[in-house]
Parts: C-alpha cells; sequence; structure tokens
C-alpha cells in the first residue's frame, strides 16, 4: 500500500482501528496493545506529523540517525525505541535519553548498557526464531543464561521478548513465530528465571500484526502503514 505523506494522521487513525478490532476479536483491551511508530527513513517532518496526531512512540533502527532526530525533535515529549541491531560502541551516545531497546541479543551488549546507563532502560530480548543468518537476536537456547545474567544489573530492566518472523506470504507463517514467542515468554515466567515477571512481547509489523494481537503481541511495529513504504519492499526493521 502507498500512503501519501499528507495523510500520516490518517493512517494512524486506521492502524489503531485495526488494533482495536484484533483485539476485540480475541477479548483482549485495545490499550493493552501499544503502537510504536517505526520512522527509520522518514523525515523530522514526517514525525512531527504523526506527533500531531497522537503519536508518541517511535522506533528507529540506526544510532546516527536516532541522534540526529532526536536533536531535530528535542522539544517533543517523544519516548524513542532502539529497535535495530545495537553495537556495543554505540551504547553511550542512545543511554541517556532512550526508553525502550528491543534488540538485546548477548551477555555483553547487556553488561555496556549497565555500564553506561545512569538509569534504568527497559529492554527486550530479541529471539531469532527462524535461525535466519541474516536477522538479528541470540538463539533461543540460549535466552535462558542470558535473561539469569540480567539479574544482578540495576540499568537493564527486561520487560519481555522480541522477534521477526521470516518472510512469508502465507500469514500462518508469522503466526507459528508469534506463538513460540509467546510460549517462550510464559516458559521463561513460569520458571522464575528473572526476578519479576516478563510481560511485553514485541511482534507483528504493518502485514501481520493482526496476527500477533492475536498470538499475544503487546507492542506492534508499523512503520508502512502509517508513513508508506521507503523503496517499495516489504516494511523491515532491518
Amino acid at each position: 500500500m502507498i500512503v501519501d505523506h499528507v495523510s500520516i494522521q490518517e493512517n494512524i487513525f486506521k492502524v489503531r482501528s485495526r488494533i482495536a478490532c484484533a483485539a476485540k476479536r480475541c477479548g483482549r483491551e485495545p490499550s493493552s496493545i501499544k503502537l510504536l511508530a517505526v520512522s527509520k527513513g522518514k523525515p523530522p517532518s514526517a514525525i512531527e506529523e504523526a506527533y500531531a496526531a497522537g503519536q508518541r512512540l517511535f522506533g528507529e533502527n540506526y544510532v546516527q540517525e536516532l541522534l540526529k532526530k532526536m536533536e531535530t525533535l528535542g522539544n517533543l515529549d517523544i519516548e524513542w525505541h532502539m529497535i535495530g541491531r545495537l553495537q556495543r560502541n554505540k551504547v553511550k551516545y542512545i543511554v541517556p535519553f532512550i526508553k525502550y531497546i528491543h534488540s538485546i541479543d548477548s551477555i555483553p551488549l547487556m553488561m555496556e548498557i549497565e555500564k553506561r546507563a545512569k538509569r534504568p532502560i527497559d529492554c527486550l530480548v530479541e529471539v531469532n526464531l527462524s535461525g535466519e543468518p541474516t536477522k538479528g537476536g541470540i538463539e533461543k537456547e540460549k535466552v535462558s543464561g542470558l535473561i539469569r545474567e540480567a539479574n544482578d544489573m540495576k540499568n537493564v530492566h527486561l520487560r519481555g521478548l522480541m522477534t521477526i518472523p521470516p518472510f512469508a506470504s502465507d500469514i500462518s507463517v508469522s503466526r507459528r513465530y508469534f506463538k513460540e514467542l509467546h510460549l517462550l515468554l510464559h516458559e521463561v515466567n513460569r520458571s522464575g528465571l528473572y526476578h519479576t515477571q516478563l510481560t511485553e512481547l514485541s511482534m507483528g509489523m504493518s502485514f501481520d500484526m493482526e496476527v500477533a494481537i492475536e498470538e499475544g503481541a503487546t507492542i506492534v511495529r508499523v512503520g508502512t502503514d502509517i508513513f508508506g513504504p521507503r523503496d517499495g519492499r516489504r516494511e523491515s526493521v532491518r
């Protein structure tokens, strides 16, 4: 779907309506699902338009782009989320203002955040359920070890899990991975691996967010259906 820039506010309304309908179909409160507007590759003016429509959560993939937008839009009370792969040497630049990091994939990365941050930062463990080498995230088998290590950290506040399913025209493929992530969250909580219960599931994008909501998503990452495609290809958070 090609989205005209001038209709960003209307598109946010449509996306929120889709979220509400999907939530009601599966007996959930729409307010339990956060809309994260993925603004990668979009100008500050597009973010300002989305902000004017009431959007406050924005996700970026690259540290340099995030820093530039944060400086330009510093007068707005935006909640910034880092959703792309985060290199340890870039952590120091974003910890002063970042609210959420969706891409925790190693103990060394958590240790760097713990060292650099001056306050607790909400973090999600990114899990590579498909095993695709082009995707970030930690292997499912290593999740428990990573989570245990976070128990002694005061500035890394684990809140839940994130995943990106492999691209497929069949929406049931996404559903399988969303269901698997939800089950993993349940297993982590049941096992008491972390000192508090994990509650967040970041999964689902423009084309599969309804399925993600049906499978328990609490954060959906939507770019294309708000801002329009960047290059004519499927929306991605990489």
